[in-house]
């Protein structure tokens, strides 16, 4: 909603207005009031239509595309100077042990060639030298996977060049790192012309600094890729230069693959996390005990020295009254990662019969899947598959009709495979919420009983939670305690008196349980803020406590999810946006250091009469209770539009800690208050696995080799599954010399499980197809709609062909490169049906 307000609006990695229509209308109203919307994408589709400028670039260069945009913002000094230097990390200086890519080749400093990883020790800030934070002991980690580094670990405060000359500051690393980023090397690598670049840049620069804000929007397009995160990190260190993070219509904005994905990661369906973003405990690690793994995991100079309190007052909401400080709270009951459990190594050790039992619920890898017919081959190793879905999927089929079998390379009888097949319930068919990418919950009620069988996920979890509560009632063993002491009580029998399924369990009592109380009284907590480290207070996701805080008509808790007060604006009224209700994270740089509004928040909260001065500023003589001590009034505190995200009563004025804990280690104008030092990090001194500063890199098999280092082509820090059945092309294969890249159509969702049975659905987009250019038409003898054959090193499928113009040939460095686009919706069931 807030991207209505942005000046403008890049979209990259994303066919926003045919595959988040919704989402879209607000960056047609932006328009409407003035903002230049820019789509930069390897086809022209109905969102470049709708923009003011269309930048072409080749799929894979994203990088470099916005790396040249950072250098020009630096060359030409378009960056928003007074938030940079105070709000960035740009004047921090960083180790003498530090090289860049530009000393070592496309390599950073610390890696490891045979083991290809990088140890980020010489990526740390250049520290002062004085005492650690509160003389507390902190080991020295460096594995980015934990908290710690990914929100930044200070033993003492780092040194600064407030004139950011000093060789070593941030900000003339990042000017040497971005250095050969030139326009000349985008069109070179990208395929974008010159010109075009250089009117998105100055377009971009003209809607940002004090008067203005941009916003970037982005999907799959960008994650698919092996540099996926460092093509997000590009994007931050662009709008953090531009000024563009924790403002209104700023930000960075993260277009889901789906509903409710937001909320997926959050809870979490991530084998590597806990609800509330807390690293799953690990073999790997010092996680041996709760106090090994709390000093493992806690950043003590940011919010996160809180970690304690949201980690017990978890195991207490998990284990109730049989989480004690005696064992842990239960933490040694937790089972402990031994390595990578993400889709492709979980699927490669499938294929190995490793993994002997896999639960689809909502996913049908048959066809989804990265080299879907791998993924097969692997369900095919398994004793036993359950798949819950709407339909009869691919991925419960794949035994008895899959090209596999059809192809007589399989036999049904020669695999083992169990399958249960359970059919499942529809959104409308349940209670629940969704959580979108602005984090913003929205409760949904269920209209309809699910006809049958059909059950939600939550029943069927809930109902297998039940059976083997009692299958283990009994049990003496340790591994058993677990399961023992789970608390597991979500039936509210009058919350189902008017529908047919009498034991659907309650989302609401679900959602309060995220939301925490006190375990004495029962009583919901009115936020994280209440959260104990001691058991006293119980709490499913830190981050969603608030959404069922008690209320004076409700002192048992309101679902605040289900509130439908909305405006025109900030609407806090409308749902509940994590954490604490905050509808823009890290608001305190919507002021400037001294705590005044920046000239458009001051614009517009004149323009909608709200009374207030700004979005989130300082009021000296606004009066309120003390947070140490409620009951008694000071004067002077962060007030606006939303809820603050910064200390209440902190002025802007209040100086750093150097001995300080928590957020008395930064001083009054650090907005971001989840990192150890408060500042924005243009350059990442830990939290990453493959370098500080994102570098450009080609996609695995691309069909040119990296101009930009020419001695890495593809990421050295990517996971390649070199194993049976999944062969790769070489860079610059001539047998594979062409671009493809996926993407979805409105009329169809992901694999197709849920459009594909669909009639009208089918109707509307009835067959898989290909797109390709008519210069490349020609010039392989292909005519429009004729069937071609599309062939990887992994698979050969057939496909219409659709010769149009909104496909066409890249020059990259001299020689034509043919892109190729292909919708994946289509599987080999339901009543369109296609080779996918």
């Amino acid at each position: 909603m807030d991207v209505r307000f942005a000046d403008s609006v890049l979209i990259m990695g994303s066919n926003m207005a045919e595959c988040h229509p919704v989402s879209f209308r607000f960056v047609m109203q932006a328009k409407l009031n003035g903002a230049k919307v820019i789509h930069a994408d390897p086809r022209f589709t109905r969102t470049s239509a709708m923009a003011d400028l269309y930048a072409p670039l080749r799929a894979g260069t994203d990088i470099v595309f916005l790396g040249g945009l950072i250098r020009y913002v630096l060359e030409e000094q378009r960056y928003f100077k007074e938030y940079v230097s105070a709000y960035t990390n740009a004047a921090t200086l960083v180790t003498e042990e530090f090289q860049d890519t530009e000393d070592l080749e496309g390599l950073f400093s610390g890696f490891d060639a045979e083991r290809k990883e990088y140890d980020p020790k010489s990526w740390r800030y250049d520290a002062e030298p004085a005492g650690r934070p509160g003389n507390q002991p902190v080991r020295d980690l460096n594995d980015a996977s934990t908290f710690s580094a990914r929100g930044g670990r200070l033993t003492r405060p780092p040194r600064t060049d407030p004139t950011l000359q000093h060789p070593r500051c941030v900000f003339q690393i990042l000017r040497r790192h971005y250095s050969r980023y030139t326009p000349e090397m985008v069109e070179r690598v990208c395929g974008t012309p010159r010109a075009t670049f250089l009117k998105v840049a100055e377009t971009l620069c003209q809607a940002s600094g004090p008067e203005r804000t941009g916003v970037i929007c982005y999907a799959v397009g960008w994650t698919q890729h092996t540099t996926g995160v460092q093509t997000i990190r590009a994007a931050t260190i662009l709008q953090s230069l531009l000024g563009n993070i924790g403002r209104p219509g700023g930000g960075i904005l993260a277009l889901r693959g789906h509903a409710s994905i937001q909320g997926s990661t959050d809870i979490p369906t991530l084998y590597n996390l806990l609800p509330g973003y807390l690293n799953a405990p690990s073999a790997l690690k010092n996680h041996d005990t709760l106090a090994d793994y709390i000093e493992t995991e806690i950043s003590p100079t940011s919010y996160w020295y809180h970690f304690p309190k949201f980690i017990v007052s978890l195991l207490t909401a998990w284990f109730g009254a049989a989480a004690t400080k005696e064992n842990d709270y239960g933490f040694g009951w937790l089972p402990r990662n031994v390595g990578d459990h993400s889709h492709l190594p979980m699927f490669v050790a499938m294929s190995e019969g490793k993994i002997h039992g896999f639960m689809a619920m909502g996913q049908n890898p048959a066809v989804g899947g990265q080299n879907a017919s791998f993924q097969r081959r692997a369900l095919a190793k398994l004793d036993w598959l359950v798949v819950r879905d709407l339909y009869e999927t691919e991925t419960a089929t794949f035994w008895i009709d899959s090209p596999e079998v059809k192809r007589g390379e399989t036999k049904p009888e020669d695999i083992a495979t169990e399958i249960f097949l359970l059919p499942a319930a529809a959104t409308a068919e349940m209670d629940g919420t969704y959580t979108n990418t602005q984090r913003l919950i929205q409760w949904h009620d269920r209209a309809a009983d699910p006809p049958g069988d059909a059950r939600s996920d939550l029943w069927f979890t809930f109902h297998l939670g039940l059976r083997l509560k009692k299958l283990y009632a009994a049990s003496a063993l340790e591994r058993d305690k677990p399961i023992r002491a789970l608390t597991w009580d979500y039936i509210a029998p009058e919350e189902n008196a008017e529908w047919r399924i009498k034991d659907e369990p309650s989302a609401a009592l679900v959602l309060k349980e995220m939301n925490g109380y006190h375990t004495a009284t029962g009583k919901p907590v009115k936020g994280f803020g209440d959260l104990r480290a001691d058991g006293t207070t119980a709490c499913g996701a830190w981050i969603y406590s608030g959404v069922y805080a008690p209320t004076a008509e409700e002192p048992d808790g309101h679902n605040h999810a289900a509130n439908r007060n909305g405006d025109d604006w900030v609407a806090l009224g409308w749902g509940f946006a994590w954490p604490a209700n905050r509808r823009i994270m890290y608001n305190r740089a919507a002021a400037d250091p001294r705590g005044n509004p920046w000239p458009k928040e001051a614009r517009l909260a004149r323009q909608f009469g709200s009374g207030a001065q700004g979005y989130v500023y300082w009021d000296p003589d606004a009066e309120g209770p003390d947070p140490a001590n409620p009951s008694r009034l000071i004067r002077g505190r962060w007030v606006g539009l939303d809820v603050p995200d910064f200390p209440l009563t902190k002025p802007p004025t209040a100086a750093a800690k150097p001995d300080g804990l928590g957020l008395d280690f930064h001083d009054g104008a650090s907005p971001f208050i989840m990192k150890a030092d408060g500042k924005g990090w243009l350059f990442a001194p830990s939290g990453l696995v493959d370098g500080p500063l994102p570098a450009h890199y080609e996609p695995y098999e691309s069909p040119v080799p990296n101009l930009v280092y020419p001695a890495r082509s593809s990421n050295p820090a990517a996971k390649v599954y070199n194993v049976p059945g999944n062969p790769y092309a070489p860079v610059g294969s001539a047998e594979y010399p062409c671009v493809l890249s996926t993407y979805r159509l409105t009329e169809h969702h992901l694999s197709g499980s849920m459009s594909r049975w669909l009639p009208w659905l089918s109707a509307l987009q009835p067959e898989l197809f290909v797109e390709l250019s008519p210069e490349h038409a020609r010039e392989i003898g292909v005519i429009n709609l004729e069937t071609v054959q599309i062939v990887t090193p992994r698979a050969a499928i057939r496909a219409k062909a659709l010769v149009t113009p909104r496909i066409r040939p890249f020059l990259i460095d001299g020689k034509v490169v043919h892109h190729v686009g292909m919708p994946w919706h289509w599987g080999y069931k339901g009543i369109s049906k296609g080779d996918v």
